[in-house]
């Protein structure tokens, strides 16, 4: 239970902390069989009570302002939104707080990077005006996110109002740091970012974050300071819930599909996963590095990580001595130029690539070798597609990945899409539906992945 874990913990933290035990005590005591058998449980629990927040569900609302964290930092071209997914994302909360009786709903949000600057090019304005035909009711927009006028609209607005705050990075102390008038690196005065927080703690009376893509981020407004109760949005709580289940408890056997350039930015994913599943799909770029060092190959002009070289070979120990099955390419779709009209050939690990070309894509073989891990998973993380699915020639391989998923999802395995580049992939293809969860978070989902702590959850209260 978690009162057990927690007494648990306490009992053994001294163990896990040099401050406390001294050098020789805690080699005696790590030299037990009971540590060896404890401590890798204990990190368990740790990483599951720090994903297991307080819920807007577990929070009573009625009468109450509830300040509400958002992510609507959409696209926007010419003064119009072109994709309102994370509007529509944030409604599910919305409507939640509002039928739970709630006095007002205040949404906060970042858009775009205005680096501490009142920019109206990222104005939140047009997204009040998109809010309001989704949510079908009227939205309060304020031309301010903090001050005196700010807090006296927020202090007793009408019984279900809805009211959206100017972009929080109009603030430098919302990020802490941003330019100056002449462009130059500033950072935000602690006294002000201090007053700027209290204002934040003025708007409502229960904090509620529901902003998952901002999450890794430690700002002004994803940490609630001055509420009493900070609780995650149901978005972010789904979020929690779906990479709770892969990093912590997963069913087996359990893939990671994996793309990318650089070895050396998806290190500590790497490593991370490899502590936690069963079998590891490496494309991308990155898989170029993987077989020039491992096989010698021929890359031509795909992209190489002279860095992510170095730690190649550690990284395929690791999974030797874990059994974890890697699947590599064994066969390329290549183009004499990273362009969508480059000129299509093949090419093998064997055969290797001929100077001035590159691979953008997996081949036939690979795509069908990679067919057999997805099928019999019982749970899927994919990070990263393994081709430029961008370009119409170079598409397929991204898309076979995708078909498989969707199969295997449909025949029960839980499949979880990990933001950034493969969330535009289900987009593509209109899988976001096919599939378990769709992360609203790229950067965020990345660091959880690499076993990192969240700020933004981190500040929750807990369960």
């Amino acid at each position: 239970s978690s009162e057990a874990a927690k007494k648990i913990i306490l009992t053994v933290r001294s163990v896990d902390s040099s401050r406390t035990f001294s050098s020789s005590r805690r080699t005696i005591f790590r030299s037990l069989p009971f540590y060896c058998a404890v401590v890798p449980r204990l990190q368990t629990i740790r990483r599951a009570m720090a994903l297991n927040k307080l819920s807007i569900e577990n929070v009573d609302l009625k009468g109450k302002r509830v300040f509400m964290r958002v992510d609507f930092n959409v696209p926007i071209k010419e003064g119009k939104i072109t994709s309102s997914q994370r509007i529509v994302a944030a409604l599910d909360s919305i409507k939640y707080a509002l039928d739970k009786g709630a006095k007002s709903v205040v949404l906060a949000s970042h858009l775009g990077r205005p680096d501490g600057n009142k920019n109206l090019k990222y104005t939140l304005a047009p997204v009040a005006d998109e809010l309001k035909k989704l949510l079908g009711k009227d939205v309060t927009f304020l031309s301010d996110c903090v001050g005196a006028e700010v807090e006296a609209a927020c202090k007793d607005p009408a019984t279900g109002s809805v009211i959206l705050l100017e972009n929080v990075r109009f603030y430098l102390e919302e990020e802490g740091k941003g330019v100056d008038a002449t462009g130059a690196k500033v950072k935000a005065d602690k006294d002000k970012v201090k007053v700027f927080r209290e204002s934040l703690a003025k708007l409502g009376d229960v904090y509620v974050n529901d902003a998952f893509g901002t999450a890794h981020r430690a700002h002004s407004s994803m940490m609630g300071e001055g509420y009493a109760q900070r609780a995650a949005g149901l978005l972010l709580n789904k979020e929690l819930r779906y990479f709770g289940q892969a990093l912590d408890n997963p069913p087996r056997p359990f893939l990671a599909i994996l793309g990318g350039a650089k070895v050396a930015d998806k290190i500590q994913l790497i490593e991370n996963l490899l502590d936690k599943v069963n079998e590891m799909i490496i494309g991308g770029g990155m898989a170029f590095t993987f077989l020039k060092v491992l096989n010698n190959m021929e890359i031509g002009g795909s992209l190489y990580d002279e860095e992510g070289s170095k730690i190649v070979q550690k990284l395929v120990d690791k999974a030797k001595k874990n059994n974890v099955q890697l699947h590599l390419p064994v066969d390329f779709v290549t183009g004499d130029k990273f362009a969508e009209d480059a000129t299509v050939g093949a090419a093998t690990v064997e055969s290797g690539i001929p100077a001035g070309h590159m691979g953008l894509d997996v081949g036939p073989k690979s795509r069908e070798a990679f067919a057999a891990p997805i099928a019999r998973s019982k749970i899927i993380v994919w990070n990263g597609p393994p081709g430029v699915f961008e370009f119409p020639n170079f598409a397929n391989g991204t898309k076979s990945l995708m078909d498989g998923v969707v199969a295997a999802t449909k025949a029960g395995t839980v499949s979880i899409i990990g933001g950034g580049d493969t969330a535009s992939c289900c987009a593509k293809w209109g899988t976001e539906s096919q599939v378990s969860h769709v992360s609203t978070g790229g950067g965020a989902s990345l660091e959880l992945l690499e076993g990192k702590v969240l700020p933004g959850v981190d500040a929750l209260s807990s369960a």
